[in-house]
């Protein structure tokens, strides 16, 4: 085992050495990998970004589009073979057509090659040729980087934290009455081994349903062809005795194999390799969802940010061969709010980055919270209201299909008057209310050399791509 582990530490050395040794002398290569929590629009994000580089006319953000230095974009075959492309062909048809809907969402690890052509820039530029930067989009789902907070605790640690938190969630009502039920030092039942598996991933897929962001272990929503096995056939339960044979023992042994046998691969295969991340969050649907919702949504940001802290983990220290130069967390669906009220919904997410960032220890790559709409669904537009102007956004209602204009409600000005009934844990906003519309994608027409309406993704891809493609 030993011998293995040197093995594998030096092949992956070599393996970075070499990809140093091809950045630098031939053509850079940008692993962008592509998360996100809950329903926060990851595969619109990504189709609407390469559309928009392969077409930049709306990236007036993006310098080395602005600045004409961009000559071209192309897609190419992905270097990894045994990846499933990311279909972005279909998707960018479902968005633009004449019957616009929002594409599938993705349940699995998928990956893209974007080549952009660049003039670099500097004292040099008029002394070399444009030279070809390659963009490999990972898009993985956010409910797996949750995951790796779990090889940092035993079972009964995780047990215990879990159980807490479902003590404040009322979809778990009739998985903690089972678990009440369950004597885990009784012997080994695979019945009784199932029924809790299957109660508790009913628990995890209807609190993702209502807005929380912390739902792991991942894979019991996205199971895959993992569905059934027992290493996704396990809960937790409370701290207690575990004789040899029984259902506690059973469940251990079982938490660890899901550890070593699914967490710890996905991350030595993809996540190992990112340079740069984007965290894609619904703030607006966790608000929504209430005080308990933005709460959890701050504990998951916080655990996000731990997954980026090799220093503290002995397997990620081992696997890392270089560390995430930037993250951006990214409140989505900033259509849904007039532009007045962008500004408020950036500071939200400000406010739960620092906090994530003080309660994770976090320090090594930059960070940056932003409010955007990867493809804009709505337009503005004021009316009078009680003497009052009222901003408004009107679309085409998903469930629907009929136009209406929507006022949400006025997010506050200072953040803390959220975040702090959220940690108080109150169970709703005690002087507004927040509503939630969901819009269809409106019917587009574009002019050559345009990608899809967006809002703020050229300042995105400005923060996590620019400083490559000076």
């Amino acid at each position: 085992m030993v011998i293995g582990a040197i093995s594998d530490t030096l092949g992956r050395s070599v393996e970075s050495v070499g990809s140093v040794l091809s950045e630098t002398f031939f053509e850079p290569v940008i692993r962008l990998g592509v998360t996100g929590l809950s329903r926060a629009g990851k595969t619109v994000f990504i189709t609407s970004l390469v559309a928009n580089l392969l077409d930049r006319g709306r990236m007036p953000g993006l310098q080395a589009a602005s600045s004409g230095r961009i000559q071209a974009a192309f897609l190419q075959p992905q270097p990894d073979d045994t990846v499933p492309r990311f279909d972005y062909e279909t998707h960018l048809a479902a968005l633009t057509g004449r019957a616009p809907h929002w594409p599938e969402s993705t349940r699995a690890v998928s990956e893209l090659r974007l080549s952009l052509r660049v003039q670099p820039s500097g004292l040099l530029s008029g002394l070399s040729g444009p030279r070809t930067v390659h963009i490999d989009i990972v898009d993985y789902p956010g409910e797996w980087l949750l995951d790796l907070s779990l090889l940092d605790q035993s079972y009964d640690q995780w047990s215990a934290d879990t159980l807490s938190r479902a003590e404040a969630r009322d979809p778990a009502r009739q998985f903690r009455a089972l678990i009440d039920a369950t004597d885990g030092s009784a012997a080994l039942d695979e019945p009784t081994a199932q029924a809790l598996a299957r109660s508790f991933t009913a628990y995890l897929v209807e609190a993702r349903e209502q807005g929380f962001s912390d739902c792991t272990p991942g894979r019991f929503l996205l199971p895959g062809e993992l569905e059934g096995s027992p290493a996704l056939t396990f809960a937790p339960l409370p701290a207690g005795e575990a004789p040899r044979g029984s259902l506690r023992r059973e469940m251990v042994r079982r938490y660890e194999a899901y550890k070593a046998q699914v967490v710890k691969p996905f991350f030595r295969t993809h996540f190992a390799r990112i340079d740069r991340q984007v965290v894609l969050v619904d703030a607006l649907g966790a608000i929504h969802s209430g005080p308990q919702a933005v709460e959890d949504l701050r504990r998951a940001m916080a655990g996000i940010l731990g997954a980026f802290r090799p220093g503290r983990n002995s397997f990620l220290s081992a696997i890392m061969g270089r560390r995430v130069e930037k993250i951006l967390f990214a409140a989505t669906k900033a259509d849904h709010l007039h532009h007045s009220q962008h500004p408020r919904l950036t500071a939200i997410m400000e406010a739960l980055l620092r906090d994530a960032r003080d309660r994770a220890d976090f320090a090594g790559a930059k960070t940056q919270a932003m409010a955007l709409a990867a493809l804009r669904a709505t337009v503005e537009e004021t009316r009078s209201h009680d003497g009052k102007a009222l901003d408004l956004v009107r679309g085409t209602l998903l469930d629907t299909g009929k136009q209406a204009a929507l006022h949400p409600g006025e997010l506050p000005e200072d953040p803390g008057h959220l975040l702090a009934p959220a940690r108080k844990g109150e169970t709703a906003w005690l002087d507004a209310d927040y509503s939630v519309m969901r819009f269809a994608p409106a019917e587009l027409t574009l002019k050559p050399g345009e990608g899809p309406p967006h809002i703020r993704l050229d300042r995105a891809a400005e923060f996590l791509l620019g400083d490559k493609l000076a």
